[in-house]
């Protein structure tokens, strides 16, 4: 079976993966995304890019636009790549049963993607997190905590607050959280998953870092009670789609979670692209991870050279881990990216902040006016 793909989401290297593994099934790929030009549109597998509004400025026209272009390209199945997962969780609803949106219910997503109900999912399920409670007053930290915003990503407004420090005044337009410290190795994940059972899970720990985003990675064998973690929050919350996982493991190997995240993260490029793109279609299809155990965003390990101490890793990582975006077959979007990427450096270089905390700016999930957004579904675009 073949027909046509919509990916969400052009500009990262992830939906570049996605849409490698679509086409390499003969499926037809389609993009919607905010910038006129990015990284994915520049891959030979995909047929046309759309540009849409920003869902982060108008989630309601956002859809307007995506259910458009279902219709035009008579799209059955949309792939969301990123924090716009969020908002096209809300698409469903406005299309009819012959498309198929690869995540569950909004009121699910949002539920996963808040730091607060996380924490309680988890907890529901007997799972270690840390002890997280509102960011409800001022004071002085009386431990190492983890201060963070209700809704963020990529590190965003995250502070770690030492004990005896002060802690920040909440602030009712951007609520956020206090969470114990947990000392121990921190790893991420990334998981396939359909009606509760993971498919695959990768699991993996940042080698060079741009903020708090890894722009090298390292796949690693999990233990057994992170695999069971993993499996056992998946199942209570019967999850379909992509889920992924930041925890620490403490100095005894306990994991604890600290964040959820409903899509897909970079430990998704360590799976054959055209085995996901299978598991997306038939959860029986078997997924096969790549050879490499070590991966690289090459620009983005180059622009590591400034303020990084440790220059010696990144000429070792820029020589030996497999770029994450490089195919002979497929070379343009490599060759170009500081083309196709332009704006998202520039708006990084004028606010002084790492690439990966301006990049999904605009397509983000921050507020928690649930009621409106989910009020602002519209008839079916015919």
């Amino acid at each position: 079976m073949t027909g046509t793909v919509l990916l969400t989401l052009g500009r990262l290297p992830k939906a570049l993966d996605i849409a490698r593994g679509f086409a390499a099934l003969g499926w037809r790929v389609i993009v919607a995304e905010p910038f006129r030009w990015h990284l994915t549109g520049s891959s030979n597998t995909v047929a046309r890019s759309y540009v849409v509004r920003a869902p982060a400025v108008d989630h309601a026209r956002y859809l307007d636009d995506l259910a458009l272009i279902i219709a035009a390209e008579k799209v059955s199945l949309v792939v969301p790549v990123s924090e716009e997962t969020m908002h096209v969780a809300f698409l469903a609803a406005r299309l009819g049963p012959d498309v198929r949106v690869f995540t569950v219910a909004p009121e699910a997503v949002l539920g996963l993607h808040s730091k607060q109900g996380f924490v309680a999912a988890a907890g529901a399920y007997g799972l270690r997190v840390p002890t997280t409670r509102r960011l409800d007053a001022g004071g002085t930290a009386d431990r190492d905590v983890i201060v963070k915003p209700v809704f963020s990503c990529s590190g965003r407004g995250v502070r770690r607050i030492r004990r005896g420090e002060a802690l920040p005044e909440p602030d009712p337009a951007h609520p956020a959280i206090i969470q114990d410290f947990i000392e121990g190795q921190e790893v991420s994940t990334c998981s396939i998953a359909h009606q509760g059972r993971a498919l695959a899970t990768v699991v993996y720990r940042g080698g060079i870092m741009s903020g708090s985003v890894a722009v090298s990675f390292e796949r690693i064998d999990p233990s057994p009670a992170l695999v069971d973690w993993i499996d056992r929050f998946i199942a209570g919350c019967g999850h379909s789609g992509f889920i992924s996982f930041d925890l620490i493991l403490d100095k005894d190997g306990v994991p604890y979670g600290i964040e959820c995240n409903p899509r897909a993260t970079s430990g998704v490029h360590f799976l054959d692209p055209a085995s996901v793109a299978a598991a997306i279609l038939d959860p029986a299809a078997a997924i096969r991870f790549r050879p490499e155990r070590e991966l690289q965003q090459f620009y983005s390990c180059l622009t590591a050279f400034f303020g990084f101490r440790d220059l010696g890793r990144i000429l070792r990582t820029l020589g030996r881990a497999r770029d994450v975006t490089w195919s002979l077959r497929d070379p343009k979007p490599f060759l170009l990216m500081t083309f196709t990427t332009w704006k998202i450096i520039w708006m990084a270089m004028r606010q002084g902040v790492p690439f990966g905390q301006v990049a999904t700016l605009d397509v983000g999930w921050y507020d928690e006016d649930k009621d409106a957004r989910i009020n602002s579904r519209r008839e079916p675009v015919p």
